[in-house]
């Protein structure tokens, strides 16, 4: 490591001020030792004879930590509170490897110094590890840095998080579809709290973060409550933004040479209906596609031989429309509806699947406006001859 020599200072440090030792003990004889202590019913922990016999180093030896036998260590942890530790249940730890290599706990003790760092935040798992950390800063003759033990995130079923749970990388989320946002504000809300606020900003997140806020008991990690998050920033995002977090899922399905304007528009349609931009770009496709499939149900249930008169109806009606906008669709569809003396409901999930090829779908004005008079035009046509044909 290109930090070795630093941690070799350190120790040399610790040896010359007595507070750490060379240790000869072999490893065998270490392992004899512990098993002894463990058929006593004892700790086993290091016994300590090389402690006071002013050894120097030696090859396979080790450097141990000169540990207090009695006390207490005791630090104020700024999420727990008050934690202490019986110095009697410590060891006179291994600071450098037989193979001169250092251990864990100097490595960071000296890193930590070295880069000034003055709070240390981490899981509640490492609390064991703090009165080990805590005597070799005594030791060196440090100020001690301020701690704070952050309480673990637990799958649904309580038991610590792992992949089964969803525990991923960010980027795979990203990769699901999950907005920045969302994902942020679903991490920062395990184990934090502000009032009854579930959602925030950035902006509201710097502000009003603080370590008094954190809990004590382990978050729970839910993936279902993060899909609904996703969903409602989802509906709170600009259609431009969402254009922009859509064209890459939209090009990994195929779809190139997209125009912005109409992705931003498909975006707009597909918002309040999309839980991940990924299920919002697999809705988008037949917006895309060059030639629609019908699903089977669909075609069976509502592209019938009785509904043509209507299509070819509407299709005249439509091909005379100078403007193809939603509120000129609609007041089309009214006078269409008003003619044939029937309900919407007759002819929309008919016109549904011509123009999509599934029975869910955006409303169809919004699908018209969107796909153009012409491609609008061209797949109602295609349903006709499509029923025509006998499919």
């Amino acid at each position: 490591s290109r930090r070795y020599d630093i941690y070799e200072d350190f120790i040399e440090r610790l040896i010359s001020k007595g507070q750490a030792y060379h240790c000869h003990c072999l490893p065998n004889e270490l392992e004899q030792k512990r098993k002894e202590a463990m058929a006593r019913g004892l700790k086993p922990k290091y016994d300590g004879k090389c402690r006071d016999m002013g050894l120097g180093p030696a090859p396979g030896s080790v450097v141990r930590l000169k540990a207090p036998l009695s006390g207490i260590t005791q630090f104020h942890d700024l999420i727990k509170g008050s934690i202490r530790f019986d110095n009697e249940e410590l060891d006179d730890l291994v600071l450098k490897r037989s193979d001169g290599s250092p251990t864990y706990h100097l490595a960071v003790v000296a890193d930590d110094i070295n880069l000034g760092i003055t709070h240390i935040i981490r899981g509640d798992d490492h609390v064991n590890n703090t009165p080990r950390q805590i005597l070799i800063y005594k030791a060196i003759g440090e100020s001690l840095p301020q701690y704070a033990h952050v309480p673990m995130i637990l799958g649904p079923d309580r038991a610590r998080l792992s992949k089964r749970h969803g525990a991923m990388s960010v980027l795979a989320y990203r990769d699901m579809g999950y907005l920045p946002h969302a994902l942020i504000n679903s991490l920062v809300r395990l184990g934090w709290s502000y009032g009854d606020q579930e959602k925030f900003t950035i902006e509201e997140l710097i502000d009003k973060f603080s370590l008094k806020n954190v809990g004590k008991s382990a978050g729970i990690f839910n993936t279902d409550k993060m899909l609904d998050l996703n969903a409602r920033y989802i509906r709170e995002t600009s259609n431009n933004i969402l254009a922009e977090l859509l064209t890459p899922f939209l090009k990994k399905s195929g779809f190139h040479n997209l125009d912005r304007e109409i992705v931003t528009a498909v975006a707009g349609t597909l918002k309040m209906r999309s839980k991940t931009i990924r299920e919002m770009a697999e809705g988008a496709s037949f917006y895309f596609q060059e030639r629609i499939t019908y699903e089977k149900k669909a075609d069976k249930k509502f592209l019938k031989p009785e509904i043509l008169p209507l299509l070819e109806d509407i299709t005249e009606r439509l091909q005379k429309l100078p403007v193809f906008t939603k509120d000129v669709l609609e007041k089309t569809f009214v006078d269409f509806l008003e003619k044939n003396e029937i309900k919407l409901k007759k002819v929309a999930q008919p016109l549904r699947v011509a123009l999509t090829g599934k029975t869910v779908s955006p409303g169809i004005f919004e699908i018209m406006e969107v796909l153009g008079k012409d491609k609008a035009l061209d797949r109602i046509s295609n349903a006709v001859v499509h029923i025509r044909a006998g499919k």
